[in-house]
């Protein structure tokens, strides 16, 4: 008994000859390769066509193509296909597909192109399904010797290389293969990059047949010394596609694969080069999912480390409420950023004294955040010992020389309270903190230059003598200058108002309705510094 005939569709286009099984009730045709037919060409459609087998009739559909689906030179919607019967996708001759329903052979030549382009792309696929399984969840270095090893494979070269735009817009080498999937050593490839420029800059395939003829042998030393002689080099070319449309929304070119040989002429070859157009542009595709899959790792990983990063400046920090048996305070912090330059600090001193410091390194983020942790480092060792609220500020500032951080200066204040009242400062170079007393509110700006600026800058210091119920508001200039929406700061002059409004809270009820007040201000508004008040309530 004879076996039943199965469909084909015989397929010319970009790629080749080839000869395709219906073996489906409904095959999809286009562009794309979730199509069940990939056909390539101008005027193809994501999904262009499709092919409905029914009770042995073949219906030809068209997808709501931009171009058309034609047969016979008539623009069709759906057709009844007979034997022999041929249509294109779009109006270009780039293309034409042939129904065969019985046994009829095509001529011996034809069938020997067609079995041999069939078995290439048989092959690719293969490959290409497996580029996009690793373009979706594996590291970089594994897509792109992939890639390298299927190039290989699929034009019969020796050795290959991918290079990779970076984001100023340069070539970098990335990685090199031999065949039998061996890795090259080094980050060089000895080659010339005269050809992957040029084809980095065009978009165009080059191929060169034999460096050793005319003038190419001195243009490639390096290359042609080596015994190379054949050389092909296409771009990755990355297309994006519009959810609507037929039409690429853009073409960018984010690399070249490089392939050479010692055999001249091995690498020239119609079918190969078109494999390889198809094989570069799925590469591309494959290469910048691998990108971003690891450029997403990395910020995740990134995040979790600032996340750390912020428990442990916050651990740094005091807790925010302290009472001893002469003073009340009260202090926070709060980043822009997952960390900050903003610091305070409390310190108990020998004889019985209450200190406290609060500072704003300039910058934001973890280069402030850092600073701000080694000065209070260097701020807990010089607090300890008796001395002066000025001597301490000289000694942080020597400190900060000696570190040799250069662009980095802070401001910052340091306050001394002792059980009798005597309150000692010295401000260098920070907002001036509000003292609020019975007799009325001063500002406390004695003291003298920031931090880190100068080797030898000279601070001074006041003494003021404090009553039970004054206390002192010391705060970073990320509060006064808050933006709301409309990129109006909230002033001193708010800041004061809210102060007065609250001075008969204890510190901690006062310092919740000064951040209160402020976030009610930013509302939505993006905070663009970081915010620290410390109260200290002097309660005599």
């Amino acid at each position: 008994m004879a076996e039943a005939v199965v469909p084909r569709l015989l397929i010319r286009d970009e790629i080749g000859r080839r000869i395709v099984a219906l073996d489906k009730p409904i095959v999809t045709i286009g562009r794309r390769t979730e199509t069940d037919i990939r056909v390539t060409g101008g005027g193809v459609s994501r999904v262009h066509a499709e092919i409905i087998t029914e009770s042995g009739a073949f219906r030809l559909r068209d997808c709501d193509s931009k171009f058309g689906t034609y047969v016979k030179g008539e623009r069709v919607t759906e057709v009844l296909l007979t034997h022999g019967d041929r249509f294109r996708l779009g109006q270009s001759d780039d293309n034409e597909i042939t129904l065969l329903i019985t046994d009829e052979e095509a001529p011996a030549t034809e069938r020997s192109a067609v079995t041999a382009a069939t078995e290439l792309l048989a092959h690719m696929a293969r490959l290409l399904e497996g580029l996009r399984a690793l373009g979706s969840g594996r590291v970089l270095d594994d897509v792109l010797a992939l890639v390298i090893d299927s190039a290989i494979e699929v034009t019969g070269a020796e050795r290959g290389f991918i290079m990779l735009a970076n984001k100023r817009g340069e070539l970098e080498f990335k990685l090199a293969r031999a065949r039998g999937r061996i890795s090259l050593a080094g980050r060089t490839f000895a080659t010339s990059r005269k050809v992957p420029e040029q084809v980095f800059a065009t978009g165009q395939e080059t191929i060169v047949d034999d460096l050793l003829d005319g003038n190419l042998a001195q243009q490639h030393t390096g290359t042609v010394a080596l015994g190379i002689r054949n050389v092909l080099c296409a771009p990755l070319r990355l297309v994006h596609y519009v959810e609507r449309g037929d039409q690429p929304a853009e073409e960018r070119i984010i690399g070249v694969l490089y392939l050479d040989s010692r055999e001249r002429g091995a690498l020239r070859s119609a079918t190969v080069s078109a494999a390889l157009a198809t094989l570069s542009t799925e590469a591309a595709m494959a290469i910048e999912n691998a990108r971003l899959y690891r450029e997403a790792l990395d910020k995740a990983k990134f995040e979790q480390e600032l996340k750390v990063a912020a428990a442990i400046q916050q651990s740094l920090l005091p807790a925010s409420s302290r009472t001893g048996t002469f003073f009340t305070t009260a202090g926070r912090s709060v980043p822009c950023r997952s960390v900050g330059g903003d610091f305070f600090d409390y310190v108990d001193l020998p004889h019985g004294e209450f200190g406290f410091i609060l500072g704003d390194v300039a910058g934001k983020g973890a280069p402030a955040a850092l600073l701000a942790a080694a000065v209070l480092g260097m701020f807990s060792a010089e607090a300890t010992y008796p001395q002066s609220a000025a001597s301490v500020m000289t000694r942080l500032n020597a400190g900060l020389f000696r570190r040799g951080i250069e662009a980095r200066f802070l401001t910052s204040f340091y306050g001394i309270v002792g059980n009798e009242g005597a309150f000692t400062y010295s401000n260098a170079g920070h907002n001036a903190p509000i003292l609020v007393s019975s007799s009325g509110i001063r500002r406390l700006e004695t003291g003298g230059l920031v931090l880190g600026l100068f080797e030898h800058a000279t601070f001074e210091q006041e003494t003021l003598t404090l009553k039970g119920g004054d206390f002192v508001i010391a705060f970073s200039d990320g509060v006064t200058e808050a933006l709301d929406g409309s990129g109006e700061e909230f002033t001193d002059e708010r800041l004061m108002a809210s102060v007065d409004a609250h001075r008969q809270d204890p510190p901690e009820a006062m310092l919740d309705a000064l951040l209160a007040d402020v976030h009610g201000f930013c509302g939505d508004a993006t905070a663009s510094d970081d915010i620290t008040i410390v109260i200290m309530r002097y309660d005599g």
